[in-house]
């Protein structure tokens, strides 16, 4: 099944760019959809991984042969994994900067360049990120479904989607990312990543965690960091801004996808009304509102709120412009309020949202908004929620 995606590529038509996004998102799906006359070169293929790492001035004289120039392109010039033989970025810059021609450069990490030193084109590429797939990009969207299996293409589409996950677990995360860490310990990176799925959406508490792993605080940290520049998951902060109480420092961690985090967490099946589908149906509500707010290029954060009292915002959007709670209840009720009391009473904010799974839409007193996940999602995606 092919699915239309909300990414637009418009700008790569004329210029040259970045596509990064996790493994197995569909990032060559959505490639070969756009520009699918043009020229490709997969560095997940061993044979031409192995030429082009030999000598990556080949790619040069092959665009040479075929008389490629900025008038004479058609198509941008798609490399598939660019990470893996960084010094492919030379050549691309030389024939940026002497021939005019445009790329799509396409991978699952730029740490390996970073760390590198490599080539990143000076400011040259515009950069784009894809993610899983989103709400509205799958027609027969089923909640459930996507909080056990997570919305990478094939896990959701697949019936045997739990071996799907377990082999991308063994043959990614465990070994491609851990090709990242600065460290051999496999076991004990092993063990962080499940620690790190358990203490998915909550307090990071790096001391807790690297006593589980046999690890230092410090290690972990960089673990931590290993998986957000792989793009296997994403820090989000506490909301400081103009503080009238005192709140928690603590940052908060999201993998990427909830399918994996099931796994990695041993959770098993999710049923309606568990903690387990509170906790997985928070985290898909965060991974839309990642997404939307990338898509759409607004460059505004995602925080939360946490006092050192116990009250609490899931998800602060912007500078404080939308304040979201998550209850996985069919009915709303003044208890589930009081972290966005709280919070209103020192912010004024253009919208304050429960999204539950309540029946209907409806508004407190208070001017709080009660709605229901679907109708929230529409809301989201429609640019009703929050706009650049």
């Amino acid at each position: 099944m092919q699915y239309k995606r909300i990414l637009s590529l418009d700008l790569c038509v004329t210029n040259t760019c970045f596509l990064w996004g996790p493994r197995q998102c569909g990032k060559s799906t959505l490639l070969h959809t756009a520009f699918p006359r043009a020229k490709r070169y997969d560095l997940l293929l061993a044979k031409e991984f192995v030429r082009l790492q030999s000598n990556p001035g080949l790619i040069r004289e092959e665009c040479d042969a075929l008389n490629l120039t900025g008038k004479t392109q058609i198509d941008p010039i798609l490399i598939d994994e660019v990470q893996k033989v960084p010094l492919l970025l030379d050549e691309v810059h030389w024939m940026i900067e002497n021939r005019g021609l445009r790329f799509i450069l396409c991978g699952s990490s730029a740490r390996k360049l970073k760390r590198g030193s490599a080539n990143l084109l000076g400011g040259r590429a515009i950069r784009y990120e894809l993610f899983p797939l989103v709400y509205p990009e799958i027609s027969d969207f089923q909640l459930l479904k996507a909080l056990n299996r997570g919305t990478l293409p094939s896990h959701y589409i697949e019936d045997h989607y739990l071996e799907l996950i377990e082999a991308y677990i063994a043959d990614y995360l465990k070994e491609e990312i851990y090709a990242e860490a600065l460290t051999r310990n496999l076991p004990a990176f092993e063990k962080f990543l499940e620690m790190a799925a358990l203490s998915n959406g909550e307090l990071i508490q790096y001391k807790n965690i690297a006593q589980e792993c046999g690890v230092s605080p410090p290690t972990v940290k960089e673990y931590f960091l290993i998986l957000q520049d792989t793009l296997i998951g994403k820090f989000i902060q506490p909301y400081r801004r103009r503080a009238k109480r005192r709140t928690l420092e603590s940052p908060k961690f999201y993998y990427f996808d909830v399918g994996i985090v099931n796994h990695l967490a041993h959770r098993g099946e999710i049923q309606p009304k568990s903690e387990l589908f509170g906790k997985a149906f928070e985290h898909f509500i965060f991974l839309e509102l990642n997404a939307f707010i990338s898509y759409q290029k607004l460059h505004k954060p995602i925080t939360f709120w946490r006092t050192t009292t116990g009250y609490e915002v899931d998800f602060i959007l912007g500078d404080a412009e939308v304040a979201i709670e998550i209850k996985s209840t069919d009915r709303v009720q003044s208890h589930h309020l009081r972290g966005l009391h709280s919070f209103l009473k020192d912010y004024k904010v253009q919208q304050a949202i429960v999204i539950s799974l309540d029946p209907n839409p409806r508004k407190t007193a208070e001017g709080i908004q009660v709605l229901p996940w679907k109708v929230f999602l529409d809301r989201l995606w429609n640019g009703k929620v929050i706009q650049g």
